[in-house]
């Protein structure tokens, strides 16, 4: 892979970990504002109660996500990003575009999800 498309792929993952990093802490904020009052009947808590499980699943997922995109800012600056992590072929770069933080080539994202369908 060549040095623009390794800063293309660096520039995309540093967005990325932004836009998750913002959406973690203002999904958080606005929750810890909005619960401190404490004020509510039973109907305000239980909503409050699914909002807050709501929050805490995408907050997992977004967690996810953002160790996914560190892992990739990892391999990139030890010089193997791309590189499959099972069979140790190359990633295509379209697929690397579409998901940047990869750690699979499709042959082997494939093979993973039919032995997962199978169980």
């Amino acid at each position: 892979m060549d040095a623009a498309f390794i800063e293309e792929m660096k520039d995309l993952l540093y967005k990325e970990r932004k836009t998750i990093l913002d959406r973690m802490n203002g999904d958080n904020s606005s929750f810890k504002e909005e619960g401190a009052t404490g004020r509510g009947d039973s109907v305000d808590l239980a909503s409050d109660e699914g909002a807050f499980k709501k929050m805490e699943a995408l907050n997992a997922m977004d967690a996810k996500r953002l160790t996914a995109v560190e892992n990739a800012l990892k391999r990139i600056s030890e010089n193997r990003y791309g590189i499959c992590l099972k069979c140790g072929k190359k990633i295509p770069e379209d697929r690397l575009r579409a998901m940047p933080s990869a750690v699979l080539c499709i042959d082997c994202k494939n093979e993973e999800e039919r032995r997962r369908s199978a169980n």
